[in-house]
């Protein structure tokens, strides 16, 4: 399949859509409420926000409220003028223990909207370690936008085939094979099959992950 038939494929329109587990509460409503707590943070009003991301205080009073649900270039603008990476807005828990064991049978799982991702343990010591598991649906890509976020990001395949587009060179990996990179460089990755492939996925920052997430993918 050729790249301008990849991008010709139906892809969410929604930043939220695309990046977030599938959770009970409303995706919208999550991030309004993630944006709103940033921006509070920084002790920034609606009005300040929006002159230093070029948006109308209206527009960003919309998502905060839940009442729309951003694109992903107007949440990189945001994020931006928060000077924070775009993975900022979205939040999972935070393990702290020395140790993590973490059984088959006892690992958490969530569903996004072109697969599902298992954690197998987060945010050992200081050392920001998230590793996950990932499968990717048949035919599924990230979208058109490239992914950006702080550290570096470790791919190994488990099976099936995924080819991850970094600074606009192709890596196709296979069973065994793996990735790793900086992954504030922009890239995307891409299922070519008619089936499910598999990764382990390993991101890494330096500083402790007070709010890492479940994948600006994923990955």
């Amino acid at each position: 399949m050729s790249k301008k038939q990849r991008e010709a494929r139906h892809r969410p329109e929604t930043l939220a859509l695309m990046l977030m587990p599938v959770y009970e509460e409303k995706l919208e409503e999550s991030l309004g409420n993630r944006l709103r707590e940033l921006r509070r943070q920084q002790g920034l009003s609606l009005r300040a926000l929006a002159e230093k991301s070029g948006l109308s205080a209206n527009t960003l009073s919309l998502i905060e409220n839940g009442k729309t649900s951003p694109s992903v270039a107007t949440l990189q603008q945001i994020a931006i003028a928060l000077n924070i990476p775009i993975t900022a807005f979205f939040e999972i828990k935070v393990n702290r223990d020395p140790v993590i064991h973490t059984r088959h049978d006892q690992r958490s799982s969530s569903a996004f909207l072109h697969g599902r991702l298992e954690e197998l343990g987060t945010g050992v010591g200081n050392e920001g370690l998230q590793p996950f598991i990932v499968s990717f649906d048949a035919r599924t890509d990230s979208g058109p936008q490239p992914l950006t976020h702080d550290g570096s990001a470790f791919i190994y395949c488990l099976t099936g085939r995924v080819i991850y587009n970094v600074i606009g060179e192709e890596y196709t990996l296979e069973p065994g094979d793996s990735l790793l990179f900086s992954s504030k460089m922009p890239h995307t990755w891409f299922n070519p099959l008619d089936e499910v492939s598999k990764v382990i996925i390993v991101l890494a920052t330096q500083e402790e992950p007070r709010r890492p997430v479940p994948v600006q993918y994923p990955v």
